[in-house]
Protein backbone atom coordinates (compact mmCIF):
# COMPACT_ATOMS: atom_id res chain seq x y z
CA UNK A 1 0.00 0.00 0.00
CA UNK A 2 1.24 3.16 -1.11
CA UNK A 3 1.98 6.04 2.00
CA UNK A 4 0.14 9.69 1.35
CA UNK A 5 1.77 12.00 -0.44
CA UNK A 6 1.93 15.22 2.16
CA UNK A 7 0.73 17.27 -0.64
CA UNK A 8 -2.44 14.94 -1.03
CA UNK A 9 -3.47 14.00 2.95
CA UNK A 10 -4.78 10.53 3.57
CA UNK A 11 -9.08 11.33 3.79
CA UNK A 12 -10.61 11.66 7.31
CA UNK A 13 -13.07 9.12 7.81
CA UNK A 14 -16.38 11.21 7.84
CA UNK A 15 -17.70 13.06 5.19
CA UNK A 16 -16.31 16.36 5.88
CA UNK A 17 -12.64 15.64 3.87
CA UNK A 18 -14.92 15.03 0.80
CA UNK A 19 -13.40 17.09 -1.75
CA UNK A 20 -15.52 20.25 -2.44
CA UNK A 21 -16.64 20.67 -5.60
CA UNK A 22 -15.83 23.59 -7.65
CA UNK A 23 -12.26 23.57 -6.25
CA UNK A 24 -10.70 22.96 -9.03
CA UNK A 25 -9.16 26.22 -10.59
CA UNK A 26 -9.26 26.21 -14.19
CA UNK A 27 -6.00 28.64 -16.30
CA UNK A 28 -8.56 30.99 -18.26
CA UNK A 29 -11.93 30.83 -16.87
CA UNK A 30 -15.11 33.47 -18.05
CA UNK A 31 -14.07 36.04 -15.81
CA UNK A 32 -10.63 36.14 -17.44
CA UNK A 33 -12.02 36.06 -20.82
CA UNK A 34 -14.29 38.90 -20.09
CA UNK A 35 -11.76 40.97 -17.95
CA UNK A 36 -9.67 40.37 -21.36
CA UNK A 37 -12.32 41.93 -23.15
CA UNK A 38 -12.86 44.59 -21.49
CA UNK A 39 -9.57 45.44 -21.35
CA UNK A 40 -9.08 45.28 -25.19
CA UNK A 41 -12.58 47.38 -25.57
CA UNK A 42 -10.86 50.42 -23.12
CA UNK A 43 -7.27 50.29 -24.76
CA UNK A 44 -8.82 50.65 -28.39
CA UNK A 45 -11.26 53.59 -26.83
CA UNK A 46 -7.94 55.28 -25.19
CA UNK A 47 -6.06 54.48 -28.59
CA UNK A 48 -8.89 56.12 -30.84
CA UNK A 49 -8.83 59.36 -28.34
CA UNK A 50 -4.85 59.70 -27.29
CA UNK A 51 -3.34 57.72 -30.25
CA UNK A 52 -0.33 55.05 -29.43
CA UNK A 53 1.55 57.18 -27.24
CA UNK A 54 -1.54 57.18 -24.85
CA UNK A 55 -1.94 53.45 -24.78
CA UNK A 56 1.96 53.35 -24.05
CA UNK A 57 1.76 55.83 -21.18
CA UNK A 58 -0.73 53.62 -19.70
CA UNK A 59 0.43 50.35 -20.26
CA UNK A 60 4.04 51.30 -18.98
CA UNK A 61 2.51 52.73 -16.07
CA UNK A 62 0.54 49.68 -15.04
CA UNK A 63 3.39 47.42 -16.07
CA UNK A 64 5.25 49.16 -13.34
CA UNK A 65 2.59 48.83 -10.87
CA UNK A 66 1.95 45.48 -11.48
CA UNK A 67 6.17 44.76 -10.65
CA UNK A 68 5.54 46.07 -7.25
CA UNK A 69 2.23 44.30 -6.70
CA UNK A 70 4.01 40.78 -7.86
CA UNK A 71 6.06 40.18 -4.80
CA UNK A 72 3.05 40.75 -2.60
CA UNK A 73 0.81 37.96 -4.49
CA UNK A 74 4.01 35.76 -4.74
CA UNK A 75 4.67 36.40 -0.80
CA UNK A 76 0.58 35.45 -0.36
CA UNK A 77 0.27 32.57 -2.27
CA UNK A 78 3.39 30.89 -0.49
CA UNK A 79 1.67 32.02 2.89
CA UNK A 80 -1.42 29.94 1.89
CA UNK A 81 0.57 26.87 0.87
CA UNK A 82 2.55 26.65 3.62
CA UNK A 83 -0.47 27.25 6.12
CA UNK A 84 -2.13 24.55 4.26
CA UNK A 85 0.64 22.59 5.12
CA UNK A 86 1.29 23.43 8.56
CA UNK A 87 -2.23 23.29 9.82
CA UNK A 88 -3.55 20.09 11.52
CA UNK A 89 -6.35 19.29 8.95
CA UNK A 90 -8.55 17.26 11.90
CA UNK A 91 -8.14 20.55 14.23
CA UNK A 92 -9.44 22.73 11.63
CA UNK A 93 -11.83 20.28 10.70
CA UNK A 94 -13.15 20.42 13.95
CA UNK A 95 -13.12 24.01 15.14
CA UNK A 96 -14.21 25.60 11.80
CA UNK A 97 -15.65 22.31 10.07
CA UNK A 98 -19.27 21.84 8.97
CA UNK A 99 -20.48 20.00 12.42
CA UNK A 100 -18.71 22.92 14.21
CA UNK A 101 -21.81 24.66 15.02
CA UNK A 102 -22.42 28.03 16.21
CA UNK A 103 -18.92 27.78 17.33
CA UNK A 104 -16.91 27.58 14.49
CA UNK A 105 -18.98 30.56 13.20
CA UNK A 106 -17.20 32.52 15.97
CA UNK A 107 -14.06 31.24 15.90
CA UNK A 108 -14.02 32.37 12.31
CA UNK A 109 -15.23 35.81 13.09
CA UNK A 110 -12.52 36.55 15.85
CA UNK A 111 -9.79 35.13 13.60
CA UNK A 112 -11.43 37.45 10.88
CA UNK A 113 -11.19 41.01 13.23
CA UNK A 114 -7.75 39.63 14.24
CA UNK A 115 -6.32 38.67 10.81
CA UNK A 116 -3.34 41.23 9.90
CA UNK A 117 -2.25 42.13 6.80
CA UNK A 118 -3.72 42.86 3.08
CA UNK A 119 -5.77 40.93 0.44
CA UNK A 120 -2.80 39.53 -0.31
CA UNK A 121 -2.81 37.72 2.82
CA UNK A 122 -6.17 36.75 4.00
CA UNK A 123 -7.47 35.60 0.93
CA UNK A 124 -4.46 33.00 0.92
CA UNK A 125 -5.13 32.13 4.21
CA UNK A 126 -8.97 31.72 3.69
CA UNK A 127 -8.03 29.32 1.04
CA UNK A 128 -5.96 27.05 3.27
CA UNK A 129 -8.27 27.16 5.68
CA UNK A 130 -10.70 26.10 2.99
CA UNK A 131 -8.10 23.45 2.31
CA UNK A 132 -7.61 22.10 5.31
CA UNK A 133 -11.18 21.54 6.76
CA UNK A 134 -12.73 24.36 7.14
CA UNK A 135 -16.31 24.90 5.67
CA UNK A 136 -18.04 27.60 3.78
CA UNK A 137 -19.54 28.77 6.45
CA UNK A 138 -16.55 29.27 8.87
CA UNK A 139 -14.34 30.70 6.57
CA UNK A 140 -16.89 32.73 5.01
CA UNK A 141 -17.46 34.60 8.51
CA UNK A 142 -14.01 35.01 8.49
CA UNK A 143 -14.12 36.65 5.39
CA UNK A 144 -16.42 39.41 6.18
CA UNK A 145 -14.84 39.99 9.73
CA UNK A 146 -11.93 40.34 8.24
CA UNK A 147 -13.81 43.09 5.87
CA UNK A 148 -15.70 44.62 8.76
CA UNK A 149 -14.22 44.22 12.08
CA UNK A 150 -10.50 43.75 10.72
CA UNK A 151 -8.65 45.75 13.95
CA UNK A 152 -6.00 46.80 11.51
CA UNK A 153 -7.34 48.83 9.26
CA UNK A 154 -9.44 50.34 12.13
CA UNK A 155 -6.36 51.35 14.01
CA UNK A 156 -4.60 52.65 11.22
CA UNK A 157 -6.94 54.39 9.74
CA UNK A 158 -10.57 54.68 11.07
CA UNK A 159 -9.64 56.04 14.24
CA UNK A 160 -7.44 58.99 13.37
CA UNK A 161 -9.77 60.00 10.55
CA UNK A 162 -13.17 58.70 11.96
CA UNK A 163 -12.38 59.18 16.00
CA UNK A 164 -12.73 56.48 18.98
CA UNK A 165 -16.68 56.36 19.20
CA UNK A 166 -17.55 56.16 15.64
CA UNK A 167 -14.94 53.18 15.06
CA UNK A 168 -16.49 51.44 18.19
CA UNK A 169 -20.06 51.93 17.16
CA UNK A 170 -19.18 50.86 14.04
CA UNK A 171 -17.46 47.64 15.34
CA UNK A 172 -20.31 46.74 17.79
CA UNK A 173 -22.95 47.06 14.87
CA UNK A 174 -20.49 45.09 12.27
CA UNK A 175 -19.88 42.22 14.71
CA UNK A 176 -23.24 40.12 14.52
CA UNK A 177 -22.93 40.26 10.45
CA UNK A 178 -20.19 38.13 10.19
CA UNK A 179 -22.10 35.31 12.07
CA UNK A 180 -24.91 35.87 10.10
CA UNK A 181 -23.17 35.48 6.84
CA UNK A 182 -21.13 32.65 7.92
CA UNK A 183 -24.55 30.33 8.57
CA UNK A 184 -26.21 31.51 5.62
CA UNK A 185 -23.32 30.61 3.62
CA UNK A 186 -23.23 27.22 5.35
CA UNK A 187 -26.92 26.76 5.02
CA UNK A 188 -26.74 27.61 1.10
CA UNK A 189 -23.82 25.58 0.56
CA UNK A 190 -25.00 22.13 2.15
CA UNK A 191 -27.87 22.47 0.07
CA UNK A 192 -26.00 22.88 -3.28
CA UNK A 193 -23.47 20.27 -2.27
CA UNK A 194 -24.67 17.99 -0.54
CA UNK A 195 -21.91 15.43 1.67
CA UNK A 196 -22.67 12.16 1.62
CA UNK A 197 -23.88 10.83 4.79
CA UNK A 198 -21.28 9.70 6.58
CA UNK A 199 -20.40 5.58 7.56
CA UNK A 200 -21.29 6.31 11.21
CA UNK A 201 -24.32 7.77 10.27
CA UNK A 202 -25.57 4.85 8.08
CA UNK A 203 -25.09 2.43 10.92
Amino acid sequence: MSEPSPNNPAPAEDAESEPRPGRVRKPIGWSTIIIAVLVAVSAGLVWRRDGTVGVLEILTHDLSLFGGILPRVLAGCLLGAFISEILPHEKVSRSLGPKSGLMGLLIGTAFGAILPGGPFTAYPVASALLAVGADFGATIAMVVSWTLIGYGRAVAWEIPIMGTDFTLWRILISLPLPVLAGALGRFVYVRIYPQPAAKDDEN
